[in-house]
């Protein structure tokens, strides 16, 4: 067993060409209709939709000091 060196693994292709992709993806990016749509609907769709939900949720339920058979929403 000594002497052997396990750490060292066969390094795959494909994993090798992936982390090449990921690593120089930057150099590659252009806005398309696609990328833009998508950086939309992340940046403002997404956040706006969440936000409208918790305002109109806003002190609707309790989740603390309830107990089994507490109804969670306070009207």
């Amino acid at each position: 067993m000594a002497g052997l060196q396990h750490y060292r693994m066969a390094m795959d292709p494909a994993i090798q060409k992936l982390g090449t992709m990921t690593t120089n993806r930057h150099k590659y990016f252009r806005w398309s209709r696609k990328t833009a749509g998508l950086t939309f609907l992340y940046t403002v769709l997404v956040p706006s939709i969440v936000g409208v939900i918790a305002y109109q949720t806003e002190g609707k339920y309790d989740f603390r000091a309830k107990r089994k058979g507490d109804l969670i929403s306070e009207y």
